[in-house]
Parts: C-alpha cells; structure tokens; sequence
C-alpha cells in the first residue's frame, strides 16, 4: 500500500474517529446476538469535505489493495510461490470516510453501539479476516519475496503519475480540522450542543471529548454510554452542530486548496491516475 494511502486514512483515523482510541469495536451491543450490521445511515454518507476529492476512501483503498494483489500474485508466481487473492468486499459494506468526524451522528448506531465503532460489513471482515490469516502463513521465504512484488505492484499503479507532497497533505489535514474547532461559528454551536448534553446530565465541552470519554474503553457499550451517545445525536441534530461544523471546514479546507493549488492538482492526478490503473487490473483479473 502506498504511503500516502497508509498515512492520510491514519490522519483521518486519528483526527475523527478519536473514539477508536477508548471505545473498541464491537459486534455484539450490549451483549445481544445481532447477526446483520446496519448499514451506514443517510448521516454519515453525505457528510464529504473537499478533501475527500484528493484522497482515497475506504472502498477506493481497497480497490487498490485488491488490484496490488492480482499484480503480486502474478510476481510471486514468477517466483514459485503460490498467492491468494480473497474476493474484493462490495463498496457497500465499506465505511464512509467521514462517518466519525464530528463523533457519533447515526441516531441506528447510537441505539445499538453507543460509542462503539460499529462492526465491519459482512464482505469487509471476510476480506480482512482472509487476508490477515493468509499474510500470518506465509513463510519467511515467501514474506521476503512479497516485499519485492508489493513494490513492484505499487510502482505499476503509480507508473505515469505525478509525484504528490503526502506530507503537506496530512499535514492540512490535521491543520484545517484544528482550525475549524477555534473557529468562532464552531465554537457557538459547541456551547450550544454542550449545553444540551448538560440538561440530560452529561457534561461535556464538546463531540470529541464525548467519544474519548475513557468510561467507554469497554468491551460492550454500557446502558448509560448508549444513553449519552443517544443524547449526544440528538443535541448535535437540535443544535445543527453537524451542518454548521462540516460548513466552516468545507470554507477552510477549500482555501487550503487554493492555497496549495498545484500541490492539490497533483493529488488529484495521482488518484485518479491509480485508481483507473487498479480497475484495468482488475477487470483483467
């Protein structure tokens, strides 16, 4: 996988869904047997940013993943090794990219998961599971040859594409999204929804320090951590915290674009350029 793929959806990671860090992954909410994930709600889909544009969502990443792949199964081949390549997950079953920046804003996965990263589609974990347990058989021999053809399979994808500044990007990612919290607007609507998170008993100073709360590094959601995440949608929806955030960043990460303007361009061609270049893959399978 390429480094800025590697390095800007840690960036995001990092930056928005905070909560991963405390909160864990859960597939089983408050102890029930829920066998079918709910799909991403309205909420998290439409929530985009114009870096979006410019960097590799989580179905793009593996559209790429899944290209790297077929072109490292070919190389090892060459070199007398068998190479799996698992089933590609549906787009569906991947997250949206933006779907814990501002917290939890799912009302369906705050009654279920609190906040609890919500399970993997079903695809995405066969995927990662099948791809984990192959990559942990493989013998030393055949790991050191996959370096090679990874290499090689990277270098293919990105052949004819321009070379980008991953580090100014991550960096403006981290950069644009702390200025949008000491924005004025932003820091109205976060007293605001604060304060009614107060009048239901939670006492917090805004979405981020919510979701980090260390009562909810659990292996479930607890009853009154899915109450708070609860109240915590519906302060953001009553307040239009979301609407009003996702405003004020979508002004300053355009003017970083402006800002950056060839260094963006560059961005721009180099996804576009992979991702064109991993379907040919693909469709030749």
């Amino acid at each position: 996988m390429s480094v800025r793929r590697r390095s800007a959806a840690l960036a995001l990671l990092l930056m928005t869904a905070a909560g991963c860090s405390t909160a864990k992954t859960t597939a089983s909410p408050q102890g029930s047997n829920i066998t079918a994930v709910p799909e991403p709600g309205v909420e998290a889909r439409r929530l985009t940013v114009p870096f979006d544009t410019y960097n590799f969502s989580p179905a793009e990443a593996t559209t790429l993943d899944s290209a790297e792949n077929l072109l490292v199964r070919d190389c090892m081949r060459g070199r007398g090794v068998t190479w799996e390549v698992p089933p590609l997950p549906v787009d569906a079953d991947s997250a949206p990219p933006n779907r814990r920046r501002y917290g939890v804003i799912e009302p369906r996965i705050a009654d279920l998961f609190g906040y609890h990263m919500p399970p993997d589609g079903p695809t995405v974990t066969t995927y990662k599971a099948r791809v984990s347990a192959w990559e942990k058989g493989l013998s030393s021999k055949a790991q050191e040859a996959e370096k090679g053809c990874s290499q090689e399979a990277e270098d293919r994808l990105s052949a004819g594409t321009p070379k980008v500044n991953e580090s100014l990007f991550n960096q403006l990612i981290f950069k644009t999204f702390d200025d949008s919290q000491h924005d004025a607007e932003v820091v109205r609507v976060f007293r605001s929804w604060s304060g009614c998170m107060a009048g239901a008993g939670f006492h917090y100073a805004d979405p981020l320090a919510a979701i980090t709360d260390d009562r909810w590094s659990t292996d479930n959601p607890s009853p009154q951590e899915v109450r708070a995440a609860q109240t915590d949608v519906r302060c953001k929806t009553k307040t239009g915290l979301v609407a009003t955030w996702a405003a004020v960043e979508q002004r300053i990460q355009s003017e970083a674009i402006r800002a950056h303007a060839k260094d963006f361009q560059a961005l721009k061609a180099s996804k576009v350029g992979q991702l064109e270049a991993a379907r040919q893959v693909i469709a030749r399978g």
